[in-house]
């Protein structure tokens, strides 16, 4: 039986487990979402949850991005984050870019108030940190806007993950 074919069936703990860590460390997203149920399938469920997150009052966007973690940095992360960061390689950084991309998160987050948010699957560290160099210049409301739009990014990944397994 696949998830997909499961989706109405799934109880609340199991379904809360699956989806509510799709948005970092964010689970009403998933606790709105069991009230759109029945599902007609997965991609109605994808578009349900990311209206949920479209539709979401600016301080709330804000907790989920506040609750990502620092690139190449951060030690305590969700296993989703830790399999993306490690992918990306940024596991493996040379002390230079470790040093570069801690002076980066630091400037970054007292900046703009959250974290720098990249959706890493498909890029490499090089490609990460030159795109950290350049949206650190950006002035607050649009790197707002692009943060909001990388962790829709980066859900999607994760939901199409989960459905591939």
């Amino acid at each position: 039986m696949s998830l997909e074919n499961d989706l109405n069936n799934l109880n609340r703990d199991k379904f809360i487990s699956l989806f509510g860590v799709i948005f970092e460390k964010t689970q009403w997203i998933a606790e709105k979402l069991l009230d759109h149920k029945p599902f007609k399938n997965k991609d109605d469920l994808i578009y349900k949850m990311i209206q949920i997150y479209d539709a979401a009052e600016k301080i709330e966007i804000l907790d989920i991005l506040r609750s990502h973690p620092k690139l190449a940095v951060e030690k305590n992360l969700t296993k989703h984050s830790s399999t993306e960061q490690s992918r990306a390689n940024l596991k493996n950084c040379t002390e230079e870019e470790y040093v570069e991309f801690k002076k980066l998160n630091d400037e970054y987050e007292k900046k703009f108030g959250f974290p720098f948010i990249l959706a890493v699957k498909g890029k490499d560290k090089i490609e990460i940190l030159n795109n950290f160099r350049q949206r650190i210049n950006n002035d607050i409301e649009l790197e707002f806007k692009e943060a909001k739009s990388q962790v829709k990014k980066i859900a999607l990944f994760r939901l199409n993950e989960l459905f591939t397994k």
